[in-house]
This record gives structure tokens, sequence and C-alpha cells, in this order.
């Protein structure tokens, strides 16, 4: 009770007050009441995501909840990984492997830059910029296609099984089959991104981790976000997989299998950042492409790309339809995505509002069923978030008695395999 006193006081103490801070280092802080949020509803976010911790599902997380431009909840929980004496998550300074963030954070963004200069047309074949690509239905496959997964590729391909060098996964992306008329089927690929990444490569001339660099994560002071991370980070990177096909355990070194045999550098996996960078990034696009003096895009086309465009998919997003990691009260013009390790981030242009969390949840899990946990925990935490506004001109609406990360409904616990039909004797 202590605690939770102190933590009210201080989130109520001042409904005015801001912290400044570089542009380098996060948003601009704000108390929850001065963005028309409650301090104590979203003290819930912290039982929600403590529960995940504690349940085993991850030994730690980070989260950032931004609105109107600030951010009005950001904390670490639990730790990097589950030894004794590890150290504490921190929003600011813990580096997480974003999985497929990376189809958003850095593929789709380098698509949208080309995009708004002119340099790349959505619905061209994507043979004009990879000539290798070309064959059957493989000549029809355009770069809408490849961010809404309707270009008719398969799911993946096992890169790492097959191939032993980056230049021959390289190959055999290009050489990818098309088995369904593009633009009739959807099915999610992660060979769409990496196609993608290579377009950003051809038009423009550099390798696809220093265009993302030099194009977004530079101009946008997201300083200790990037591809394979330099060596003097490792130690506030968050490990995954403890034993992984390559026969050592991961942290720092990309977890996705495909993306490690392509270099460690792919359009579907592979990029490393923390909550605090992701916060810029989000507030970026809530501020149609431009923070502070940076513009990136135009905010034409970050519409363009947000809006819901075939299915329940936009041009390399997600849309919330109440599951997904996004619950149940963001709005039809919300978009966001997910990632394997753990991560999500979402965002509402409604509520002027984004959510992210980054977790480890693929390292040494002790819960049975540790891809519910997280899916259970970015589900309340998205619906906490909104839950906790006070301005929504929809009301305020009702807190629930509890949420799913009080109920943790097959976190643990065995499922109940169907019993057999009892026999009996004639």
């Amino acid at each position: 009770m202590v605690l939770l006193s102190a933590l009210l006081t201080f989130a109520v103490a001042d409904v005015t007050a801001t912290t400044a801070r570089r542009i380098d280092d996060g948003l601009p802080t704000a108390v929850p009441a001065a963005v028309g949020m409650s301090a104590e509803r979203m003290l819930t976010i912290d039982r929600i995501v403590k529960r995940g911790v504690t349940a085993g599902g991850y030994p730690g997380a980070s989260v950032v909840v931004g609105r109107k431009g600030y951010a009005v909840f950001s904390r670490g929980f639990g730790t990097l990984d589950w030894r004794n004496g590890s150290a504490a998550v921190s929003p600011d300074e813990t580096v997480y492997d974003l999985a497929s963030l990376t189809k958003v954070v850095a593929t789709t963004t380098s698509i949208m830059i080309l995009y708004d200069q002119g340099k790349v047309e959505l619905d061209t074949p994507i043979s004009r910029y990879l000539p290798e690509f070309t064959g059957g239905h493989r000549d029809a496959v355009t770069i809408s296609h490849l961010l809404t997964h309707r270009a008719g590729l398969p799911a993946g391909l096992e890169l790492w099984r097959k191939y032993n060098s980056a230049a021959a996964a390289r190959e055999a992306v290009l050489a990818a089959p098309v088995r369904n008329v593009p633009g009739k089927v959807y099915e999610y690929s992660d060979l769409g991104p990496m196609l993608l990444a290579f377009i950003v490569e051809a038009v423009s001339g550099e390798p696809f981790a220093d265009f993302a660099s030099t194009r977004i994560f530079q101009p946008l002071g997201m300083n200790k976000t990037g591809f394979r991370p330099a060596a003097n980070m490792v130690s506030r990177i968050a490990p995954t997989e403890v034993s992984p096909p390559r026969g050592y355990p991961l942290r720092g070194e990309v977890h996705d299998e495909n993306a490690y045999r392509l270099g460690g550098v792919a359009g579907h996996a592979g990029l490393f950042s923390t909550a605090a960078d992701l916060s810029v990034f989000a507030q970026m696009l809530l501020q149609g492409g431009q923070y502070g003096d940076v513009r990136l895009v135009s905010d034409s086309t970050v519409a363009r790309f947000t809006r819901r465009t075939a299915g329940r998919r936009a041009l390399g997003w997600d849309t919330c339809e109440g599951e997904g990691g996004c619950g149940k009260y963001l709005t039809s013009r919300a978009y966001g995505h997910t990632g394997y390790t753990g991560t999500s981030l979402w965002l509402d242009p409604d509520h002027d509002m984004f959510v992210i969390l980054l977790s480890n949840r693929v390292h040494a899990p002790k819960a049975r069923r540790a891809a519910t946990v997280i899916m259970d925990v970015r589900h309340d935490l998205a619906d906490a978030a909104v839950l906790a506004i006070m301005d929504d001109p929809v009301g305020v609406r009702a807190m629930p008695v509890a949420f799913r990360a009080d109920k943790q409904v097959n976190w643990n616990t065995p499922l109940r395999s169907a019993r057999r039909p009892v026999r009996r004797k004639k």
C-alpha cells in the first residue's frame, strides 16, 4: 500500500509538469493528467506486465505509452534474463531483438521514403527493380502485393537449413515460387519483406542497413537502433534463444535463423532497439511523418501506408480487429505490428496514442505457454492504456473486474485432453 500511494502521489503531483529531453533521448515526459489520462488507472499496466514476469512468460519487459506528444508511462519490468543479479530492464537502455517489428520500423518506412521521393511505385511489377524476379506469376507481383502479404509467396523458406552463405540465401529468395495469383490470396510471408529490402538496396544503391540508419534512425536520434549491434552494446541487450540451431545462446545476434543466414540484416527481422527509441519513431508517425524539425515522409504518405488496404492489412502494417495484441478499445484507424520474440507496437491516431511493449519471451520461458502469456499481456496493455483516457468523446469506460493477465487462462495449467469414451461391459 505504501508503494501504491507513493506511485499515485508522484503521478498526480503536478498535472502540468513536463520534462524536456534531447531528441536522441526519447520523448519528453508528462504526467498522465496533463494529457487527459488517469494515473491511478495506468497503474493497472504495472500489474498486467508484472503478472507476465511472475508467471514465467518472460524475464523482463519495457513499456512506453505515449499520448499527445509525450511519454506518460515509461517503465522497465524484471531483468534482462533469469539469472540472479541480472541487470534490471530500462526502457531507455535495454536493447531488444525486435523480430518482425523490423518489417514496419525499417522495411516499410524505407519503402515509404522511396515512394515519397518518387523512386518506387506501389503498383508496378517488382521486376522493374529486381530483374531476376521474373517468370510466370512473378511478373505480376507489385510492391503493394508484398506489403499486404498478397504476392502469392509461401510463408517462408528454410534458408538456414539449405544454404551456407548470405549470397546463396539471397538467390533463393529471388527464386522463390509464386504459387497463387498475386492479389488473390492472403498469406503472411517473410519473403515479401526480404524482397522489399532488396528493392531498397537496388533503388538507393546502398546496403539496406545503411539506408535505414542514415534515412530513419539517425535523423530521429534513434541512436540505440540498428542491425548487428556492436560488441560494446551486448551487456545491455536482452538475450533470446538459449539453445538455437546455431548451437550457442543468442545475445546481440538476431534470433531469426533466416535473417541470420542473410547476414543478420533482412527485411523481415534483424533490427534491435529500445522502447525509448521506438517512442520517437511512433510519435513521428502520429505527427504525419515529422518529429521536431525532421520530416521523414509526407503526411499523405503516412496516411496511405497506414490505412486498411487489403483485408485487415495496411501497407506493411496490420490494423486492429480486437486481436493481434491491440486489445478491444483501439479505434478502427489504429495500426501496428507484433514480433515473435515478444514485441509489439500499436498506434491510434484517433486517440493520439501509441503503446510499445518489448520483451524476450523466447528466452528460456518458465511458463508452459509463453506465447499465450505475451498475447494476453499485449491485449491487456492496449486495453489498460485506452481505459486510462479521461477525455475520450465516447466517455470514460468502465474498468473490467479482471483482465486476461488476472485470469491467466492456459498460461501454466495443463490443457485438458479430450476424454475417451468409457466402454461399458456387456
